[in-house]
């Protein structure tokens, strides 16, 4: 059974920073593309960034310079490091694998003074 498991969110201050994990189990992990996808209260899902099974990232221009995406194969799991954050950054964050074949349930990322 496939599962990807976010933790890490949280209550931030602006200009603050979060670091998000995504737990993965029940396929080969190092093999593929993941991403973290968000939704903003009242908006739809945003794509955010995206790692390849070989490490090459991508970001939206949102979060260019502020976000970075890791991966470690030998523990399973994703992160994604949040720096520099701003109130438009508040959402519920998902990691999913990149084909969106399958999503985690989400944590969620307050940014609030």
């Amino acid at each position: 059974e496939v599962r990807l498991a976010e933790s890490g969110g949280g209550l931030v201050q602006p200009g603050g920073s979060l670091r998000l994990s995504c737990a993965a189990s029940g396929f080969t992990f190092s093999n593929v593309g993941m991403k973290w996808v968000r939704q903003a209260p009242g908006k739809g899902r945003e794509w955010v960034s995206e790692i390849s099974g070989g490490g090459t990232t991508y970001y939206s221009d949102s979060v260019k310079g502020r976000f970075t995406i890791s991966r470690d194969n030998s523990k399973n799991t994703l992160y994604l490091q949040l720096t520099s954050l701003k109130t438009e950054d508040t959402g519920m964050y998902y990691c999913a694998k990149a084909d969106s074949t399958y999503w985690g349930q989400g944590t969620q990322v307050t940014v609030s003074s």
